[in-house]
C-alpha cells in the first residue's frame, strides 16, 4: 500500500516536472527568436495572455470615434496653453513698456537729488567756487549714469559736420575753426549705443570771404 502511494507521488512529479520544462523550453525558443519583444515575454511568463489580447477594430466606429475625441481633448488643451502664453506675453510687454525705463529713471532720480540740495543752498561769493564744483560733480554724475545704459555723449565742438549726427542751424565765418568743423553748438548730439538718438544743433564755420571792404 505504501509502495502505491509512494509510486503516485513520484508519478504526478513527473508530470508536473515534464509540464514545467516544456514551458522552459517553450519560453527559451520564444526568446531566442526575438529577445526584445514584450508579446515574447509576457507568452513565456503567461502563455495565455497573448490569446486574451485584443486589438483594435480599425473598421469599427467607436474605435475612430474615440481616437477622434482624443484628439480633440488634445486640441483643446493646446489652445488654452497658447492662449495663456500670448496673455502673458501681451502683459510682458506692457509691463515693459511702463517699467523699462526704471533702473534708469532711479539712477537719473540720484543725480536730481542733488540738484535739488544745490538749489536750496545760499549761493554768495564765498562758496560760488564750490557750488559750481557741486554742478559739474552733479552733471558728471548724470552722464555716468546714462552711459550705464549705453548712452553716450558725441564729438561736437572742434569736430567734422556730420549731417547723419549733427544738425547745422547756420554757418559763420571764422578763423578759429577749420572750415566745415563745428565752431559752436547749441545741443548736445547723444547717441543709444549705435543709434543717433539726438542730433546735434550746431553752427558750422567756414572760411572768411577773400573779398573784404576796404
Amino acid at each position: 500500500m505504501s509502495n502505491n502511494n509512494s509510486g503516485n507521488s513520484h508519478s504526478g512529479n513527473g508530470h508536473s516536472g515534464n509540464k514545467s520544462n516544456d514551458q522552459d523550453l517553450t519560453k527559451q525558443r520564444l526568446h531566442e527568436e526575438d529577445p526584445n519583444s514584450e508579446e515574447v515575454t509576457s507568452i513565456g511568463k503567461n502563455p495565455e495572455a497573448a490569446a486574451t489580447t485584443e486589438k483594435p477594430d480599425l473598421n469599427s466606429a467607436d474605435h475612430w470615434r474615440a481616437e477622434a475625441e482624443k484628439f480633440k481633448n488634445e486640441y483643446l488643451y493646446l489652445l488654452a496653453e497658447f492662449e495663456n502664453y500670448k496673455k502673458n506675453v501681451i502683459k510682458e510687454r506692457s509691463d515693459l513698456r511702463k517699467y523699462g525705463s526704471e533702473r534708469l529713471i532711479v539712477e537719473i532720480l540720484g543725480g536730481l537729488d542733488l540738484l535739488d540740495r544745490a538749489l536750496e543752498s545760499q549761493v554768495t561769493s564765498d562758496n560760488i567756487e564750490s557750488f559750481r564744483k557741486g554742478i559739474e560733480l552733479t552733471s558728471s554724475q548724470l552722464k555716468s549714469s546714462l552711459q550705464k545704459f549705453g548712452v553716450e555723449e558725441l564729438p561736437a565742438k572742434g569736430a567734422n559736420f556730420d549731417p547723419a549726427m549733427h544738425e547745422a542751424l547756420s554757418s559763420e565765418e571764422t578763423e578759429q575753426f577749420p572750415a566745415g568743423s563745428i565752431s559752436q553748438v547749441f545741443r548736445k548730439p547723444y547717441k543709444l549705443y549705435e543709434r543717433v538718438i539726438r542730433p546735434g544743433q550746431v553752427v558750422v564755420a567756414r572760411a572768411p570771404s577773400q573779398n573784404k571792404p576796404d
